[in-house]
């Protein structure tokens, strides 16, 4: 068995943009300014936009933190929306998820420059990632084919098993893996919540993702041997033993499904660093593009 492990590929994704951000500084270029949104004060969301901002100054860019509070308007938000659409110093942003109750997500997704929109959510470069036509690739999933190819997991012609639907990594998974081309190629089956005999399906899979956010779901007995793992699952689950009080569990039961796996993630340390280092990646892309138009 051989870990997936996203954490040091990550890293080694931050170097390569790093000395590419080098070398654009010395070059006398513009280098590239990732912004993030956040509204309120989720706490999994405070975490994750901190190491977005750690990881910009890691690798060399600008980086903006747009705070808003938990009370801020549908209309408001989508007043800062038009202001970044507009700014010429940003080449790319995220509005951190999930948003207060009162917003309506898929108008502010919508909203959105899709040529800013580095996160791959919009219509636009979800159309064309499906076309395979080059775009901004949701963060997430862009991570796990770069996973996939730099551990030379092979996915030509085999069977792979996404477990979730969501538009964010279930849905765009299948479509890249059953693109043209490594890593693509592959056959795949999309399961959720009301596929039957989904363990019947997970039996006979080279490949399984899941992204379930049900914790420890996938068990030992619903694996073959040799299989390759991607747990996408982060649940926080209640440890009175724990410092903070809770741990973070995956969907897969590591200890027994690491047994049978020729491939596997971690959870944490897997699939999670990954998305960052691919939204930089994306941000990168994002100032290419403006660049190339004189802008």
């Amino acid at each position: 068995m051989q870990l997936l492990d996203g954490k040091k590929i990550s890293e080694d994704i931050k170097d390569e943009i790093a000395v590419e951000v080098s070398q654009m500084k010395s070059r006398g270029e513009k280098v590239p300014h990732l912004a993030a949104v956040l509204v309120g004060s989720n706490g999994a969301s405070l975490t994750y936009v901190g190491s977005k901002v750690k990881s910009c100054e890691k690798v060399g860019f600008e980086s903006t933190l747009v705070t808003l509070p938990e009370e801020t308007t549908e209309a408001e938000l989508l007043l800062k929306i038009k202001e970044l659409n507009e700014n010429s110093e940003i080449d790319g942003y995220i509005v951190q998820l999930p948003l207060p109750k009162h917003i309506d997500e898929q108008k502010i997704l919508m909203a959105i420059d899709a040529d800013k929109d580095v996160d791959g959510f919009h219509p636009t470069n979800f159309g064309k990632m499906a076309l395979e036509m080059e775009t901004f690739l949701p963060a997430t999933p862009y991570g796990i084919m770069e996973l996939l190819e730099r551990y030379k997991v092979e996915t030509v012609g085999k069977k792979v098993v996404v477990i979730g639907r969501s538009h964010i990594v279930g849905r765009p998974m299948s479509i890249l893996l059953s693109k043209k081309g490594y890593p693509g190629d592959a056959t795949v089956t999309l399961t959720h919540s009301q596929t039957k005999d989904i363990e019947e399906i997970t039996k006979e899979a080279d490949i399984i993702i899941s992204a379930l956010g049900v914790p420890h779901f996938l068990k030992a007995d619903m694996v073959k041997q040799g299989v390759t793992v991607i747990d996408v699952g982060i649940t926080r689950v209640p440890d009175v033993d724990s410092a903070k009080g809770y741990l973070i569990a995956g969907d897969v039961d590591f200890e027994g499904v690491s047994k049978k796996a020729a491939f596997i993630t971690p959870v944490p340390g897997g699939v999670g660093p990954m998305t960052i280092a691919m939204l930089l990646k994306n941000t990168l892309l994002a100032r290419a593009r403006r660049a190339k138009k004189g802008e």
